[in-house]
């Protein structure tokens, strides 16, 4: 799910860097202190789940509990998830410094989608509707970040494409796994912490 240093092009690099500059400093307006907690835990939800690799053929898996983010933060969702990726580039060498951007963008940005889409969903109706709402929105995003990592190979030279291929359809159980947990979450933070889902004036998100 990390791309590395050195397989993309400048381009692509270069895009990504920007439209995760505007992802971060849009995150950031969202992020009231009140959600500052709740954006550390999710942050580090995904640093840890990143680091479990799952051998699948030639390749490997992992969960990043993207949708979740998404799904309880909203736009401060990009912020949340850019400091993972960057303490997993800087001592773990996940994914690399010059490609930080591309997979930002890559992995925070369908969280985001999912969370502007799913999360009035999730906040109304019963902790069960809220959670098959969750479930949904956690597998969408997972996929949708696949899809992106297989475009940004993609773009960066035809040598890429089986590769992007593989990412795609090696993510498929991945999908699955994270739309159930994603699920079994939301349904536990609306039980027990339902005001995860509305905003600072009390209003659903």
């Amino acid at each position: 799910m990390h791309i590395v240093d050195g397989a993309l092009s400048n381009p692509v690099v270069i895009g990504g860097a920007v439209a995760a500059v505007g992802g971060i400093a849009m995150g950031l307006r969202s992020l009231p202190l009140e959600r500052i907690p709740a954006a550390g835990v999710l942050s580090a939800s995904f640093f840890v789940a990143s680091l479990i690799h799952v051998p699948i053929g030639p390749s490997s898996v992992h969960l990043i509990l993207n949708g979740l983010a998404g799904l309880v933060l909203g736009w401060a969702a990009f912020p949340a998830l850019f400091v993972g990726l960057l303490l997993q580039a800087v001592f773990f060498g996940f994914g690399g410094l010059t490609v930080l951007g591309v997979n930002a963008v890559n992995i925070a940005l369908p969280a985001v989608l999912v969370g502007l889409i799913f999360r009035p969903l999730v906040a109304r109706g019963s902790p069960l509707q809220g959670a098959i709402w969750g479930g949904i929105g956690g597998g969408a995003a997972i996929a949708a970040t696949t899809l992106a990592v297989a475009v940004s190979l993609m773009l960066s030279g035809d040598e890429f494409i089986l590769a992007a291929k593989l990412v795609f359809f090696s993510h498929i159980p991945v999908v699955i796994i994270e739309a159930l947990l994603s699920g079994a979450a939301i349904f536990l933070a609306r039980r027990v912490k339902p005001e995860l889902f509305f905003d600072t004036k009390g209003s659903l998100a």
